[in-house]
């Protein structure tokens, strides 16, 4: 076998095992989650500090969800998710968190009871879909425009059955939804129904309702 062959097969090889990695971690994550029923996920900035309002309404809303039956799943991180896990755990619900391993900022945080290290970014997606009876998005960056347009795109084509999408901090989401309007839906890119997959409410006590209206405790 020449050298060129023998890196070819090499390459083959550790893809096959690749596959075999991927397979595993949905295996995991699947034990682990299997008691898990009625739980919301919510999504938000690492980069919050507890000061910070946002993370206050997200382990106020957190605690609320515990409190009327509903687990709560998050990245696992700190910021919003922190605060997420604090609220749910802390009011004697299951916390969830779905850690991802990164080089920078992710660090898991102390307040979830049933933890969860993902490698591969897809296979923790998969698994804040396939428990979540609703998704509540606060404010954030790229991580947490991936999760709500993700979630979009599943119920806009079906793939997943519908489920409130709730966006907490109007003011801080507003430009987004008025450029999906004035120029998304203006163009024809999306229809008016895609738009009503959006709900925007601030208050916790409202986002439990509202939820509440769709899922049965």
């Amino acid at each position: 076998m020449d050298e060129k062959q023998y890196v070819v097969d090499s390459l083959s090889i550790e893809e096959s095992w690749r596959v075999f990695r991927i397979m595993a971690e949905f295996v995991d994550a699947i034990e682990v989650l299997s008691d898990v029923h009625k739980a919301v996920s919510i999504f938000g900035s690492a980069r919050v500090a507890p000061t910070d309002i946002y993370y206050e309404k997200a382990e106020h809303l957190a605690k609320l969800l515990a409190k009327n039956g509903f687990s709560v799943i998050t990245g696992g991180g700190p910021g919003i998710m922190e605060a997420a896990n604090k609220g749910a755990s802390e009011a004697g619900g299951q916390s969830i968190g779905m850690n991802i391993r990164l080089p920078f900022e992710q660090k898991p945080n102390p307040y979830a009871n049933i933890r969860i290290d993902f490698k591969y970014f897809f296979t923790r997606k998969v698994m804040f879909v396939k428990y979540a009876v609703a998704y509540v998005i606060l404010p954030g960056g790229f991580g947490t425009m991936d999760e709500l347009f993700e979630a979009l795109t599943l119920i806009q084509t079906r793939r997943i059955k519908s489920f409130p999408l709730i966006l907490m901090g109007g003011d801080y989401w507003q430009g987004l939804l008025d450029w999906l309007k004035n120029t998304m839906l203006a163009e024809g890119k999306i229809l008016p129904a895609d738009l009503e997959l959006i709900q925007i409410i601030d208050d916790p006590e409202e986002v439990v309702k509202h939820i509440k209206k769709y899922v049965i405790v």
